[in-house]
């Protein structure tokens, strides 16, 4: 994308009152965004209203600005790309859906490779849940992208605390490709605490927004990001999530788009498992092993032979330990364990401290515990 073409596709998604329905409309109608701001205004406005118009008319005050932003940005490494509607590069999944972005900014060696004549197209999964999962949530998370990403899925999901990172993170120490969707700018990082992870996934996958550079971390953004995940991706699976979840959104938007979701079930106790219920009644796939998905999806058996080492519900768990057997998989508080293992306090404390420290059990808050799946 040349100097003048970038302009002009930013002049384009700065305009005011220029959705991306009326961009596709006026790009159908002109062939291209710099044909649009060479009609005249007469033209444009039997196309649309005076108002519409008089927006394609007038240079936005922030273009120049923005324009140098992002020449700067692009110019700044060979993983950086911008893509527009009717780019080769762009995503021929993101076509199908409903409102697919006029731009992506892109960074990382996927960005890299879908500007090569020679690139393999990954199979996208959609790994989403909770900004705050439980321990065994988010170590489900974690096992489950690792086991895609041994697989040789590509792990999509949106950066976020909890599962989101979880997943990210999994499918690295798969070995896998992952690719992050966020609710920014690419020049910015949200949440800070991601920074590391951010350029993990620069270095071994992508990271794209349709933001442009600046975009701060706004509120509305990240529903709007959530069309892309499931866009990008041939299935979306639903760790943990309660009913008002912002990945239930995800969920809908890829049973809209005629993609597979699958949920992870859990305890009818906790709400962090409600929204994964929920979509299970309403007709998901309920997942146990990355074996569920890979089947699903009918990929080859050799992939899921590769997973299954991985899988966090593989592997028997250890029922000889009788604390563990009372613990069960729901959060339990100290008192009620203690009736039904029948150990005193000082025992009870030290033998719950000796499995927290090995893995087996996490501390809640509230004072409760909880026994965590073998993986």
């Amino acid at each position: 994308m040349d100097s003048q073409e970038l302009q002009a596709w930013l002049r384009l998604t700065l305009s005011p009152g220029v959705g991306n329905a009326t961009a596709r409309k006026l790009l159908a109608s002109f062939g291209s965004a710099q044909a649009i701001f060479e009609q005249s205004a007469t033209t444009l406005r039997q196309l649309g209203s005076e108002a519409l118009a008089s927006a394609l008319q007038t240079e936005p005050p922030a273009l120049a600005a923005l324009l140098q932003t992002t020449q700067n940005w692009l110019q700044a490494g060979e993983d950086r790309r911008v893509v527009s509607l009717g780019d080769a590069a762009y995503p021929a999944t993101l076509l199908d859906i409903e409102d697919p972005p006029l731009m992506l900014y892109m960074l990382g060696t996927l960005a890299i490779q879908a500007h090569t004549a020679t690139k393999t197209v990954a199979i996208n999964l959609a790994i989403v849940g909770s900004r705050n999962p439980t321990p065994q949530g988010e170590a489900n998370a974690r096992q489950f992208a690792k086991a895609f990403g041994s697989a040789g899925l590509c792990v999509v999901s949106g950066l976020a605390l909890g599962i989101d990172g979880a997943a990210h993170d999994g499918a690295l120490l798969g070995g896998g490709d992952t690719i992050a969707v966020v609710g920014t700018g690419l020049d910015r990082v949200y949440p800070k605490k991601h920074l590391a992870l951010a350029h993990r996934i620069a270095k071994q996958g992508m990271l794209i927004s349709e933001f442009p550079l600046g975009t701060p971390p706004l509120m509305a953004n990240f529903p709007k990001r959530n069309r892309i995940i499931s866009g990008l991706s041939r299935g979306t699976l639903v760790v943990e999530a309660a009913l008002q979840s912002g990945s239930l959104i995800t969920a809908r938007l890829a049973a809209e788009q005629g993609k597979e979701v699958f949920a992870i079930p859990g305890s009818i106790h906790s709400p962090q498992s409600r929204g994964c219920h929920a979509l299970i009644k309403q007709g998901a796939k309920l997942v146990e092993l990355a074996q569920d998905v890979l089947e699903e999806l009918r990929l080859p058996l050799g992939s899921v032979q590769s997973a299954d080492h991985t899988d966090p519900l593989a592997q028997p768990s250890d029922d000889h330990d009788p604390l563990l057997a009372a613990l069960g998989f729901d959060a339990v508080s100290l008192d009620a364990l203690q009736a039904r293992c029948g150990l005193e306090t000082a025992r009870l404390q030290a033998r719950l401290l000796e499995l927290e420290l090995s893995g087996q059990v996490a501390r809640l808050p509230g004072g409760l515990f909880q026994r965590l799946a073998a993986s």
